[in-house]
C-alpha cells in the first residue's frame, strides 16, 4: 500500500469501527487512557516512549503516552490528550483523534482505553525528562508485516492475554503496549477477514 493512501485507510477503517462498552465486571476499575500517536506523512510512524527509570510504575519500559484519569478530566479522550501534552509537549489542538481502540485490563488492574490520534509530519516533540527517557518512532509499514519475535501468554487480573512481542532497533515492545499495537494493526490496517480472532 502506498504511504499516502495508508493514512486514509487508517482513518476510514478506524472511524467506522464501533467500540464495545466496558465489560460489566471491569466497570468498577480505575480508568486510564493512552494515545496511539501516529505521525502522518510519506512514512507514517507510531510514536512510542521509553519511560524514565525513576518512575514508580513501568520504569524503563516501552509504552504509549497516557495515564490514569483525573477527576478534572471531562472524558478519557481528555485524559489521553492531557497526558500527551504533559509527556511530549504536544497540545490537543495539534492532534486529530480518529477512534478509540478496544479497552484492556492492565497488570495493575486499570481499565485502559487507547485512542488513535494523527499529528502532522512536522510536529516537534518536547519530551518531559521526568517521565520520558527516550522517544522513538516505528514505521507503520514495518508493523503491517506483523514482525513479531514471539507471542507470550500473560495472566492479568484473572484474564489470559496472548500478546505479540516485537523488537525494533533494540527496543522490546511487549505486554499491554504490544496488545494495543496489535489491535491498531488488525482494526486499522488488515482486511476485515484477517482482522478477527485472537492473537496467535
Amino acid at each position: 500500500m502506498e504511504m499516502h493512501a495508508l493514512i486514509e485507510t487508517l482513518r476510514s477503517r478506524l472511524s467506522s469501527w464501533t467500540a464495545e462498552p466496558v465489560p460489566e465486571h471491569h466497570r468498577q476499575r480505575q480508568q486510564a487512557a493512552v494515545l496511539v500517536l501516529i505521525r502522518s506523512g510519506r512514512d507514517p510512524r507510531a510514536v512510542l516512549t521509553l519511560r524514565s527509570a525513576a518512575l514508580s510504575a513501568h520504569a524503563g519500559e516501552v509504552s504509549f503516552v497516557g495515564g490514569k484519569q483525573d477527576q478534572s478530566d471531562r472524558s478519557l479522550e481528555a485524559t489521553a490528550l492531557r497526558e500527551t501534552q504533559e509527556e511530549l509537549g504536544v497540545p490537543g489542538e495539534a492532534l486529530e483523534i480518529v477512534s478509540p481502540l478496544p479497552g484492556l485490563v492492565s497488570k495493575h488492574g486499570l481499565w485502559v482505553t487507547p485512542f488513535v490520534a494523527l499529528m502532522n509530519e512536522s510536529t516537534v516533540l518536547k519530551p518531559n525528562s521526568s517521565e520520558v527517557s527516550e522517544v522513538f518512532e516505528v514505521p507503520i509499514a514495518w508493523l503491517q508485516d506483523d514482525p513479531r519475535m514471539t507471542t507470550e501468554r500473560l495472566e492479568r487480573q484473572g484474564e489470559v492475554q496472548m500478546a505479540p512481542v516485537y523488537e525494533y532497533r533494540g527496543y522490546r515492545i511487549w505486554g499491554l503496549t504490544a496488545l494495543i499495537l496489535w489491535d491498531f494493526i488488525r482494526i486499522g490496517l488488515l482486511a476485515p477477514s484477517a482482522a478477527v480472532g485472537p492473537v496467535l
